[in-house]
This record gives C-alpha cells, sequence and structure tokens, in this order.
C-alpha cells in the first residue's frame, strides 16, 4: 500500500472515530478489511482508498471505520472498577432524593459485558429502576450487546460461575442474560465525537480503554464532553492505562483510586 493511500485511509478513520492509526498499523488495515475488499470487488487497499473519496461512499466509509475500531471486552473486565462502583452506588443513592433513577452510561460498551456486568452488580445490590445507557460506534456490536447472547467462551472470560448459573440460561452452546438484567439496559449506535447533550445527566459513565487510540486534542474533547454529562458528585471510570492529565481540568482523580476520575471541585469526597 502506498503512503498517500494509508493517510487518506487513516484520514477518514480518525475524523469519523477519532482513532489514530499510525503507518505501522497498516498490516491491521491488511487483516481487517480483507473482507470489505472482497464483498466489494476492490482489487486493493489503494484502490479502496480511491473508492472512498467519492462522497456517495458514505456506507463502504462506515464499514471501513467500524472494521479497524477494537472490539474487546469482558465480564468484569479489570476488578477493580466494579469493585469501587459497588461502594460508590450505595452513596449515591443515600444522596438522591426519593424515586430517582440512578443513569450509567457505558461509552463504547462493545458486545455489552459491561453494562450487563454493572447490571449484575445493581441487581445484587438491590437497586432498582436504574438505567444503564449502553454505546458503541459500531452497529454490529450494538446489535450483539441487545440480543444479550454470549459464547462459551465470552462467559468463560471474568464472569463468575455464580453469576453465570443466576443471570443466565443456556441455550444449546451459547448463554442468554435473564430478562431481567436485560430490561435495565438501553443499547444505541453513537460516536463519542458527537454532540451528547441531549442525553442529559449520569450518575456514573464507564469509558474504559477507549482514549488509547486517540490523539491528545482527541482524548481532551472526549473527556469535556464526558464530565458536561456527568452529576457533580459522579464519577469516570477510565481504563488502568488513561488518565487526565494534561488533557482537562474539569476531571481529576480520585485519591487512592485507579482509573477513577470526579469532577474537580468535587473529587475529595467522591470516593
Amino acid at each position: 500500500m502506498n503512503a498517500e493511500g494509508f493517510a487518506s485511509i487513516a484520514a477518514l478513520v480518525k475524523t469519523r472515530s477519532g482513532i489514530v492509526l499510525t503507518p505501522d498499523k497498516e498490516y491491521m488495515l491488511e487483516t481487517r478489511l480483507a473482507q470489505i475488499l472482497k464483498q466489494e470487488g476492490i482489487p486493493s487497499l489503494d484502490a479502496l482508498a480511491l473508492r472512498l473519496r467519492d462522497p456517495r461512499a458514505e456506507v463502504l466509509a462506515r464499514n471501513v471505520t467500524e472494521a479497524l475500531t477494537t472490539n474487546e471486552s469482558s465480564f468484569f473486565r479489570d476488578s477493580k472498577p466494579f469493585d469501587h462502583l459497588k461502594r460508590l452506588l450505595p452513596k449515591l443513592m443515600a444522596s438522591r432524593p426519593a424515586g430517582h433513577r440512578l443513569r450509567i452510561w457505558s461509552a463504547a460498551c462493545s458486545t455489552g459485558q459491561e453494562a450487563y456486568s454493572i447490571a449484575m452488580i445493581l441487581v445484587e445490590l438491590g437497586i432498582r429502576g436504574a438505567e444503564i445507557y449502553g454505546t458503541d460506534l459500531s452497529r454490529e456490536v450494538v446489535d450483539r450487546a441487545r440480543e444479550g447472547v454470549f459464547t462459551q467462551f465470552e462467559v468463560q472470560r471474568g464472569l463468575p460461575v455464580q453469576m453465570l448459573v443466576k443471570h443466565f440460561r443456556q441455550e444449546g452452546g451459547r448463554w442468554r442474560i435473564a430478562p431481567e438484567l436485560r430490561s435495565m439496559a438501553r443499547f444505541e449506535e453513537r460516536n463519542l465525537l458527537g454532540d451528547h447533550r441531549a442525553l442529559g445527566k449520569f450518575d456514573v459513565i464507564f469509558c474504559r480503554n477507549v482514549l488509547i487510540y486517540f490523539d491528545p486534542p482527541t482524548k481532551g474533547r472526549v473527556l469535556n464532553a464526558l464530565s458536561a454529562q456527568l452529576a457533580p458528585d459522579g464519577v469516570v471510570y477510565l481504563g488502568g492505562a488513561e488518565t487526565v492529565l494534561g488533557l482537562t481540568d474539569r476531571l481529576a482523580a480520585v485519591p487512592g483510586e485507579r482509573g477513577v476520575y470526579a469532577p474537580t471541585v468535587l473529587r475529595a469526597g467522591a470516593a
């Protein structure tokens, strides 16, 4: 693939998703876009780059972007955020007026394991009526999250056996999430680079292992947008390798907690 073609596809993907593709990722384009090339009858990545310059190639541009999005997920992935959430939720409920409906956003939710892990915690804590809003750029993974059906391999990754038995039912070689948990979560396609103001405020936002794919200006933009949707005493969970340092002054680390961030004015009391 020539440098111009790579730069063209990389620019399109960055504009549409925020993901930064460096030249060493050419192998990823070759592997992830091979199926699209075959389906569309496009002979090479350079030919694909030319096709994508056509303003009418919106569907193709969308498919290319989705194919280059990483959708790695597992139940209770990196347990510390979920341990903190278990401690946080009762405190949030105690500080809310009677009848308040907790709202939790699982941004970049992939196939739904994170959102359903949150739902299991809510059920275990006896918190009813909460809303979990899962979003992802990829239509394919959002459809899978809505379905709530997982393979044997997927449920074996991080999900305790007692929770599997309690909250899933087996259908052949796959496992379906219980209707109670499924009803707690709503999944939609949404781009993190979009305008989120119509969503209203959230008590908790999970946005983990996403910022690592963005450049610093895009990271700052996303963090500022998330902070604008966060309740004054809410928290944002980021991945273990992610930080707000040097990117935004609207969020700061919760002392003693890894990957937990709160609005700057209230960070000392958010744990």
